[in-house]
């Protein structure tokens, strides 16, 4: 046995710590055999320790340190203190070792002379039957691997004794180890004990694991490693990256060293796929550190250099290899077919019911097929090619008006993913949208449906419910694509942000979904944010900071996408310009903003004509077409006294959100087209009212209805309502009572598109004749005007940025004598084009003779004719190229595009779903609300039986020789190990290694 051992306990201040150090030197003075002597090392001030009770009996020496002081650190204050030949026993005072503990540590290192290390069982301080570390291995990149831990203690690895290293709590050290086998500072806190493993192998000795010896260890202790996780992921991944450059080749440090910052970019996409967003900053900060840490490095490597004389190759066996790591998700947990996370899409007839939707949506829009665009009310030709639809997302040159740079409407990045869909020919996307949006509703409502209730029957109603609700109807008839994403997108919002709260997953899924809401709805911000902050509220008041924090990232994506247009909005002093509708402005029909017009919004319509009632019967059906929807709204308001009233009473709070931004947005003109100003459509509004009336539907009938014939007539007669309600709209392309038309590839003259093909972009001023006797004008670029050039800068502007355009249209067609072509061809202008419309009136007819009489006798403008769109005349002067963005705003586009990107790319790597993820989403129920589902099943710890290497490794394992060669040299090579690696099960742990 040792002649001598010396405890070295590293302790903080404060009373807890003071209690975990009296109860580690009471366990200290009750070892049966006891150290010879002990030295606390305090961080901070010890007075504290000085005044407890019997301390001079027990200490021989109290240090004081700074309280930033790390482990290895406070031991190395400890070591001058040490006598030579006496091993060091390494504690903290979150350690309590059993009585027998000590004697047993160095009776095997007595009868091992080629160990340096003896290393104890790590158990829990609360619970002795849970191992919290019992080896240490590591991969072969260098990432350490706890071979035991969060496991129920049976035994199963009391055969093992053969390590590559252990945690450093607990670690008899030999006295005639080389001084410099002692806890390296520069690891920050982390692998401490498996890299004194690594040198004490490469020494030629051996670590051995002690099982019986067992130490109680609390997780929070000063040699335990960070409980936040932000900071233990830059503690481990700090010690990793010190080692990596201590341990590599000389001549391979320099490009490990260069390798740093990129595998860190590599390794902070591969955390977002991971769902661990909370290691992203640690990773570049460990990497920056690293980085910087030169005489850290060096002195590392000289310490190993010091003493070593065995090679790399004899820690191979030691170590743990890419397969038994992928071991780990193939541990039996979390099975993939538990009944929590069935979803029964074919075998619920969830499928059968988006079939059927699909058929119904080829009849009802029948003609469509033949439509290689889709034009008429707020529709118009997108962009030929990706490279311009992509362009067009981003803040740059907007394709309207005068050289107007600035940023674009988030609506035009959701446009710009629309058409990637179908990429030859972007404006037929448009037209498979309208093709596909009754089965894509049914299928968004039934997976909404799958969070409320998992009754099959209940999943196909609401999927009829969302599919044919009127205001859905009336965006597709009226031709507004906005608000047909708007409610095709809703339901997978839902779905995603009820759950975000449980992974990082979710919490992409659902930010990316709610950005590309707002983008198309801006106007449901002020809902949405409502909502938002109550989920975020009720997080903090329940503790829940991790669910908050993932709370917090759902509207960061939609933050960052509208910064540049809320910057830019802001500078020009209207703020609630943010709220406009994106895309077309058109004075189409919806309900009015007196109280007639805001009744027919609470009664679920967006539009005066009651879903199409109006023209289908030829007249007014207010007294009979809201009794429609009176069976839906009573179950919904019935949700509140069911028993899982708090998820009714969210979704009824949704649903008045809904309605409320609906009348509110009817009385906002923050958009002007054709001289009038337009108000916020409050479709869009109504869908999220919808959303949440149809919700509390399904919670009233999932568990206040409890026979199922009543459920079932329930059910139906719901539903009868919404569809007979849904009629008008189902028939209205077919008879042609619908603002939507056959589009044609350009919004102007062929000639206009033909030149601009061969010649670039070239502006063409459109002068629209208004019915009050006054004149609009619009400058367009390239062959047409397109639905993603369309930008809220212009529609909602009060005043002109520069009037230069206005200026030259009122001369242009005045009895001011200048040379009008070449003032039009020095600002790139080629055509004037004189639209016409029908039903003009007679003031607009006037001014329109007045125009064509005005531009005949100009010089420099030649004569196309009529056209299908106006009147078109050819500047007969040299046309300039289009005016480019300055190098500043050049420079502000890329760092807005490039911020931009990174937060997006960010929220869909979280978004992207993997193994893991998948089944920690299948081990809880699908269905939110319910307060005895809304929590993980339980795992048993672990309990792996041994295998059969390892009961034969236990059998056949021949006495250590060592037991008898007392005059051995202290350290020879090192045998090979009798249980290698790859025989245990590695798993993570929360301790220190």
């Amino acid at each position: 046995m040792p002649a001598r051992v010396h405890a070295i306990v590293v302790a903080r201040t404060g009373e807890t710590a003071l209690a975990g150090l009296r109860r580690t030197l009471d366990a200290l003075r009750s070892q049966t055999r006891p150290p010879d002597a002990v030295t606390v090392v305090v961080l901070g001030s010890g007075a504290q320790v000085r005044a407890l009770d019997g301390i001079g009996h027990t200490v021989e020496g109290i240090i004081e340190a700074r309280p930033s002081t790390g482990f290895a650190q406070a031991v190395a204050l400890a070591q001058p203190r040490v006598k030579d030949g006496a091993s060091v026993w390494l504690l903290g005072a979150d350690c309590a070792p059993e009585e027998h503990a000590l004697q047993l540590l160095a009776g095997a290192l007595e009868r091992a002379p080629s160990a340096a290390i003896t290393a104890p069982k790590l158990v829990r301080h609360d619970d002795e039957r849970e191992i919290v570390s019992l080896g240490v291995s590591m991969s072969r990149f260098g990432r350490s691997v706890e071979l035991a831990a969060d496991e129920l203690d049976q035994g199963q690895h009391d055969f093992n004794e053969d390590a590559l290293s252990a945690d450093v709590r607990g670690m008899l050290i030999r006295g005639e180890a080389p001084a410099a086998l002692r806890p390296d500072p520069a690891l920050g806190g982390a692998d401490e004990g498996l890299d004194l493993g690594v040198r004490a192998r490469l020494g030629g000795a051996r670590v051995v694991l002690v099982p019986k010896a067992r130490v109680h260890v609390r997780p929070d202790g000063v040699a335990a490693l960070p409980v936040r996780p932000s900071a233990r992921a830059w503690a481990t991944r700090r010690a990793q990256l010190h080692r990596r450059l201590a341990y590599a080749p000389a001549p391979a440090v320099p490009l490990h060293w260069l390798s740093l910052l990129p595998l860190a970019l590599w390794r902070s996409i591969v955390h977002l796929i991971g769902k661990r967003p909370v290691a992203v900053v640690p990773e570049w900060g460990a990497a920056l550190a690293a980085m910087l840490a030169f005489g850290a490095v060096a002195r590392s490597r000289r310490r190993i250099r010091s003493f070593r004389n065995a090679s790399w190759a004899g820690l191979a066996p030691l170590r743990v290899s890419h397969t038994q790591l992928r071991q780990r998700l193939d541990d039996g947990h979390g099975s993939e077919r538990g009944a929590a996370a069935e979803l029964h899409f074919f075998s619920g007839g969830g499928a059968w019911a988006v079939l059927a939707a699909l058929v119904v949506g080829i009849a009802a829009f029948f003609p469509l097929l033949a439509w290689p665009s889709i034009g008429g009310g707020e529709l118009l030709p997108m962009r030929q090619t990706l490279a311009e639809l992509w362009r067009d997302a981003g803040w740059g040159l907007r394709d309207l008006g005068l050289d107007v740079v600035g940023p674009a409407d988030p609506f035009a990045a959701v446009l710009a993913v629309l058409g990637s869909l179908w990429p030859g020919a972007p404006s037929f996307a448009i037209v498979l949208l309208w093709l596909a949006a009754l089965p894509l509703a049914v299928l968004g409502g039934w997976f909404a449906a799958t969070r409320i209730t998992d009754r099959a029957s209940l999943r196909i109603v609401a999927g009829v419910l969302w599919a044919f609700a009127p205001t859905f109807l009336t965006a597709l008839t009226q031709g507004r694509p906005a608000a047909v994403l708007v409610h095709l997108l809703l339901p997978w919002a839902f779905h995603a942000a009820v759950v975000a709260h449980r992974s990082w997953g979710a919490a992409g899924a659902a930010s990316l979904l709610v950005a590309a809401v707002l983008a198309c709805a801006p106007s449901l911000a002020p809902a949405i944010a409502l909502l938002w902050a109550l989920a975020l509220t009720l997080m903090l008041s329940a503790g829940r900071l991790r669910r908050a924090v993932r709370i917090l990232w759902l509207l960061v994506p939609a933050a960052v996408l509208f910064a540049p247009l809320v910057y830019w909005q802001l500078r020009q002093g209207d703020p609630w310009a943010l709220l406009a509708d994106p895309g077309v402005v058109r004075v189409l029909e919806q309900a009015a903003a007196d109280v007639p017009g805001r009744l027919v919004l609470a009664q679920g319509f967006p539009s005066a004509d009651r879903g199409g009632w109006t023209w289908l019967i030829g007249a007014d059906p207010a007294g009979w077409a809201p009794l429609l929807l009176v069976p839906l709204a009573l179950l919904a308001l019935t949700s509140a006294l069911s028993p899982r009233w708090r998820g009714g009473f969210a979704l009824l709070l949704t649903m008045m959100a809904g309605i409320a931004t609906a009348m509110l947005s009817v009385g906002i003109a923050v958009s002007f087209a054709e001289g009038q100003p337009v108000p916020l459509w409050p479709g869009s509004a109504l869908s999220l009212a919808w959303l949440g009336a149809v919700g509390a539907l399904l919670i009233t009938l999932d568990t206040v209805v409890g026979r199922p014939a009543l459920r079932s007539a329930a059910a139906l007669v719901a539903a009868a309502g919404v569809v007979v309600c849904a009629l008008p709209g189902l028939l209205a392309v077919n008879l042609g009572e619908t603002q939507i038309r056959n589009g044609a590839t350009s919004t102007l003259p062929a000639l206009v598109a033909a030149h601009s093909a061969d010649a670039g972009d070239t502006g063409t001023l459109v002068l629209a004749p208004l019915d009050d006797g006054s004149l609009s004008t619009q400058l367009v670029w390239g062959p047409s005007a397109t639905l993603s050039a369309q930008t809220t800068l212009l529609s909602t502007a009060t005043r002109a940025a520069d009037d230069t355009l206005a200026t030259d249209a009122v001369d242009l067609l005045s009895a001011r004598d200048f040379d009008a072509a070449a003032a039009l061809g020095a600002r790139g202008v080629g055509f004037v084009l004189l639209s016409s419309a029908a039903g003009e009136s007679d003031r607009a007819r006037s001014m329109r003779d007045g125009a064509v009489t005005a531009m005949d006798q100009r010089s420099g403008f030649i004569k196309a004719g009529e056209t299908p769109t106006g009147m078109l005349w050819q500047v007969d002067a040299p046309i300039a190229p289009r005016a480019e963005p300055s190098p500043a705003q050049q420079a502000a586009a890329r760092l807005v595009v490039t911020v931009q990107l990174v937060v997006v790319i960010a929220a869909l790597l979280l978004a992207i779903p993997t193994r893991a993820s998948r089944r920690a989403a299948r081990a809880r129920p699908r269905v939110v609300g319910r307060w005895s589902d809304d929590r993980p099943r339980r795992r048993s710890r672990r309990t792996p039986e041994p295998s059969a290497a390892q009961a034969a490794a236990s059998q056949t394992a021949a006495p250590a020789p060592e037991a008898a060669a007392t005059a051995s040299p202290p350290y020879p090579s090192a045998p090979q190990a009798s249980t290698p690696a790859s025989a245990l099960t590695p798993t993570h742990s929360g301790g220190r290694r």
